[in-house]
């Protein structure tokens, strides 16, 4: 037996693993946590939806001794949004479990360099927006709620698309 190398092995040499830029790293960690948190809230909220209509019924009657801000907050839209959000609890939930898989598998995907990954991974972020518009209402994402459900997935995708350059 030799130990002679071949050509293509003293080719090879250099064909080290890819490493993942670490702005690519750190977005993808980041929504990973992102999507844990997301479906422990979706999950809280199909469980929850009836609880949190009965108690936001229950405080809309003591309204009118409440500060301006909190009126602000619990107008009479609150108890349209809670009532769809209990009757629509089904669909919201799997069209949102389905927007989180499909942003955990874009990100696994551009984690192996493919480009396919962003598009599945910015479907994934609109889908649970265009779930609450649909069957709730565009007041459903008001407030702080904006933040969590529209800013944010935004500024990701934006960070995501710089990052573009490394997929195939």
């Amino acid at each position: 037996m030799t130990n002679a190398n071949t050509p293509a092995d003293v080719l090879n040499w250099q064909d080290e693993p890819k490493k993942i830029p670490d702005m690519l790293n750190v977005l993808s960690i980041l929504t990973y946590i992102w999507c844990g948190i997301s479906a422990i809230s979706v999950c809280y909220s199909f469980f929850n939806a009836q609880a949190s209509y009965d108690k936001i019924v229950q405080m809309q009657g003591k309204l009118d001794e409440a500060p301006a801000i909190v009126k602000k907050f619990m107008g009479p839209d609150m108890v349209e949004i809670a009532r769809k959000s209990v009757e629509n609890r089904i669909p919201i939930l799997l069209l949102s479990v389905v927007g989180i898989a499909l942003c955990a598998y874009g990100v696994t995907q551009m984690r192996h360099f493919k480009k396919t990954g962003f598009s599945l991974y910015v479907i994934g972020e609109l889908l649970p927006i265009a779930t609450a518009i649909i069957f709730v209402s565009l007041g459903s994402l008001g407030g702080l709620g904006i933040l969590s459900s529209f800013l944010i997935p935004v500024v990701f995708i934006i960070l995501y698309a710089t990052q573009l350059k490394y997929l195939k």
